[in-house]
């Protein structure tokens, strides 16, 4: 048995996963803090504590994402960006679009095959980020989490015309010294945190089958915002935080059973 750990060190949230021979997920976790924190060592610590493991048990770390050359324990790190193409196409194997929307970041990477083939990345503005929807929540005086729940009552939308975070900020603080409802404003702020992203996935081109990760695509509302402004579908899974570590924790299983086939060649 080869047991393997993906560690995605992200900007704000840190998730590892531990794989047995590269198919069965062990255990997995997830620490809302990312590098320069303790996220790291606490994801690391918990997933080995959820899979009742040590890490002599482990074959190989990889580390993946922001944070992934700041980890000591992992044997080897690996762009995010493969990473996710990796552990996508595990999820869904005929997957060829993939948007991911970290805390801090968008990708938009075309998949053939199970391999990335093109990519598109905004990591310079927080505009389509799971940040922007931290701000717009404050602002509105409630929990990221509730967004969705919020806009699934609304009855209009109200249009949040600025993609930049500190515009749109100062557009939504007008709209509610307005007395417009909140359910109508989080509708608008839905259709303007993926107006950016559109804009990265038409220059990647739109192939389906379209798969979101990251911590937004839990978003309900902001699924279905993206469905409608690409006319696509949008899969997701429960496991959409947990990609990046699974496609990680999925190359670190490549590499010990390529080596363990070597060694068996060798000795034959």
């Amino acid at each position: 048995m080869i047991y393997t750990m993906g560690i995605d060190i992200g900007s704000s949230a840190c998730k590892a996963v531990i794989l047995a021979d590269g198919k069965d997920i062990v255990a997995q976790t997830k620490v809302a803090v990312g590098t320069g924190t303790t996220g790291p060592a606490r994801a690391y610590e918990g997933v080995l504590k959820e899979a009742n493991m040590s890490r002599d048990q482990i074959d190989y770390i990889l580390a993946t994402g922001y944070g992934r050359n700041t980890f000591p324990d992992a044997d080897g790190q690996m762009s995010e960006l493969s990473c996710h193409a990796k552990g996508a196409s595990f999820l869904f194997p005929d997957v060829q679009t993939v948007i991911d929307i970290g805390g801090q970041d968008v990708k938009v990477i075309q998949i053939d095959n199970g391999a990335m083939v093109n990519f598109q990345m905004n990591d310079k503005c927080a505009a389509g980020t799971g940040r922007f929807l931290d701000v717009m929540a404050h602002i509105l005086e409630v929990e990221v989490d509730d967004l969705e729940d919020l806009a699934a009552k609304s009855d209009e939308r109200i249009a949040i015309s600025s993609t930049c975070t500190v515009f749109a900020e100062s557009e939504v603080i007008s709209q509610l010294a307005k007395g417009q409802k909140k359910e109508d404003i989080v509708n608008g702020i839905h259709y303007a945190i993926t107006a950016r992203v559109v804009g990265l996935a038409r220059r990647v081109g739109i192939r389906d089958r379209v798969v979101m990760t990251g911590g937004v695509a839990q978003n309900g509302g902001v699924v279905k915002a993206l469905e409608e402004q690409l006319e696509h579908e949008i899969s997701t899974s429960p496991l959409s935080q947990y990609v990046g570590a699974l496609g990680a924790a999925l190359f670190a299983y490549n590499k010990v059973a390529k080596k363990r086939q070597k060694e068996n060649q060798q000795t034959a």
